[in-house]
């Protein structure tokens, strides 16, 4: 079965990769950039050229489908650059074409915060989509970029499905009717997310699921179940936010970056500072078979659950990756 995992952020090393191997794991998407400039990027992105270097016999790069098919041909798992911020860029409209060049296929265009180009989930206020970003929108549409809007406050992602002349994506999110974290989408969002014909990750990292890291798979596929009614089937697939092996001091660069000295819990308690326990039935990158096993379970069938582990971001990966005239990048 293909296995795509739209969203990883896990401290890289050879055993992570071994247990891509071992989960039947075909391609994931990674963060390279959470509040980088660009010549930080271009070091992230310097990182994973000695990672392919020195494990080359288990991942690749990837930058449309066809690299997916050839990357699980050859036992290896493809591997996508993405942004969960706009900040690479900068204030540079050119960057985004320089980043597309250099393998990035996705970008949310906001984190938590304010950005130049949209709102992020935890302001007390949203205005939408910033000039600059209907511009950058308009050029990531051209080359062939994701707009993601996981980490997006709600009308700052209705714009941006509104004003995308292709598809958008929210690579890890859940609904909010599931779970009210802020980061979390409402029912809104989602259908208006899937009647554009864009994609939506389920999210694994506990702050995300009812009951936390105690949420049952039962109670994960339901949910699955529900958000295929509200969206279709063919809109939704695996977004795991997986962080593993990272350290707890991570945390305070995703949710503070440079802006502030006070730790930004984000979920309203200093116990939210650092990473919550994995569910044990999706532990790490060995865990995927679970997935597929509990979507069965659920009632959903085998072309379904092939569907959602990965056949429809394959699909969104052939109709999104590559630029508007559907010339190879």
């Amino acid at each position: 079965m293909l296995t795509i995992d739209a969203l990883q952020y896990s401290r890289w090393s050879r055993e992570i990769f071994r247990q891509m191997r071992q989960g039947g794991l075909d391609c994931v998407h990674v963060t390279i950039a959470y509040h980088e400039t660009a010549v930080e990027t271009l070091r992230r992105i310097g990182e994973w050229n000695r990672l392919f270097e020195d494990n080359g016999d288990l991942i690749m790069r990837v930058g449309d489908a066809r690299d997916v098919h050839d990357a699980r041909q050859s036992g290896r798992t493809g591997i996508v650059y993405g942004f969960q911020n706009c900040s690479p860029i900068e204030d540079d409209f050119s960057l985004v074409e320089v980043f597309h060049q250099l393998g990035v296929r996705f970008m949310q265009l906001s984190y938590n915060n304010q950005s130049l180009l949209a709102t992020g989930c935890y302001e007390e206020t949203d205005p939408g989509i910033t000039r600059f970003g209907r511009q950058v929108i308009r050029e990531m549409n051209r080359v062939g970029m994701v707009v993601d809007m996981s980490h997006s406050a709600e009308r700052s992602t209705l714009e941006a499905i509104e004003l995308s002349r292709r598809p958008i994506a929210i690579t890890h999110a859940n609904p909010a009717t599931f779970h009210p974290a802020l980061r979390n989408k409402s029912d809104r969002v989602l259908k208006a997310l899937g009647d554009s014909g864009g994609m939506l990750g389920f999210s694994l990292y506990p702050h995300h699921l009812k009951g936390g890291s105690g949420c049952s798979l039962a109670d994960f596929c339901a949910m699955v179940g529900r958000t295929a009614e509200l969206m279709g089937v063919d809109h939704i697939g695996i977004g795991s936010d997986l962080c593993q092996d990272q350290p707890d001091s991570v945390v305070a660069w995703m949710r503070n970056g440079r802006w502030s000295r006070v730790t930004d819990y984000g979920e309203g308690s200093a116990a939210d500072a650092g990473f919550p326990a994995q569910p044990g039935w999706f532990a790490n990158s060995t865990h995927y078979g679970n997935l597929a096993a509990g979507l069965a379970e659920a009632g959903f069938s085998g072309e379904e659950v092939e569907k959602i582990m990965g056949g429809n971001w394959l699909r969104f990966f052939e109709e999104t990756f590559g630029p508007e005239d559907g010339s190879r990048a």
